[in-house]
């Protein structure tokens, strides 16, 4: 349970929180981490049909397993944005790229490795675990893009709009972040393996329910934002913020 703290303070300043000590982030981190290697691990290649809708011949009902629980990153990205600043959710973005990085490691060693005598699961092993270099490419540069991408909007809007209308900067964060992951992921990732009109649903269909997915858990993210932000006691606005992409400094 999530213990609220007195009060709220507005920082501007990126040096005012050096000293703060958060008792949150590094939960968001472990859940932003985890939720980000099930879904690229367990869903991303998989194609599912739930439907044979059509409109005007682009079949609806047709899109990747991973759309279920992938969202679910830029959600916290999106709360860690609003809650901890720009600068600690590329951080968060950072840890999640070396940890993607090195779960394809990972999966390429145990693969490649010589299976005992008389084990029957290395066929299996090598479809559900052999990731292919254009998976693991596509992944670790459209998450890299997209997330920054979203976290940047965030912020910028949060700055802009003086703190008002949440939901517009989760919303139109996502619609950029995600827009920019799904550009950059389908057709590298599946160019050539996959059709050109099956890429180009996918990537559609993905696009679409991934920023519906947000808007239907804005209520949640508002509940989260709140309670988070009246735990650590901080407002954190990107005022003076360095948004270099290229740095893990929080």
């Amino acid at each position: 349970m999530i213990k609220a703290a007195t009060a709220i303070e507005r920082v501007d300043k990126a040096s005012a929180l050096s000293t703060h000590r958060f008792k949150y982030y590094d939960f968001m981190m472990a859940a932003f981490v985890t939720i980000l290697i099930c879904s690229n691990l367990i869903g991303a290649a998989k194609l599912v049909q739930f439907s044979e809708w059509k409109i005007f011949g682009w079949q609806a009902g047709v899109f990747g397993a991973g759309i279920l629980f992938f969202p679910l990153s830029y959600v916290l990205g999106d709360v860690l944005t609003e809650v901890y600043g720009y600068a600690r959710a590329r951080r968060v973005v950072w840890a999640g790229f070396a940890a993607v990085l090195f779960m394809a490691f990972m999966a390429w060693v145990v693969v490649a490795m010589p299976p005992a005598p008389g084990w029957k699961g290395q066929a299996a092993y090598e479809q559900v675990f052999g990731l292919t270099w254009r998976i693991v490419l596509a992944s670790v540069i459209a998450f890299w893009a997209g997330e920054l991408s979203n976290a940047f909007v965030m912020a910028r809007m949060k700055v802009w709009s003086s703190g008002k209308h949440l939901w517009q900067r989760t919303i139109g964060s996502t619609i950029v972040g995600q827009g920019v992951d799904s550009l950059l992921f389908y057709p590298i990732a599946f160019l050539g393996i996959w059709t050109p009109s099956q890429v180009v649903t996918v990537l559609i269909t993905n696009y679409l329910l991934k920023v519906l997915w947000e808007a239907v858990l804005t209520p949640v993210t508002y509940r989260v934002v709140g309670a988070l932000k009246r735990a650590e006691g901080v407002d954190v606005y990107d005022a003076e913020t360095e948004f270099t992409p290229f740095s893990i400094k929080s």
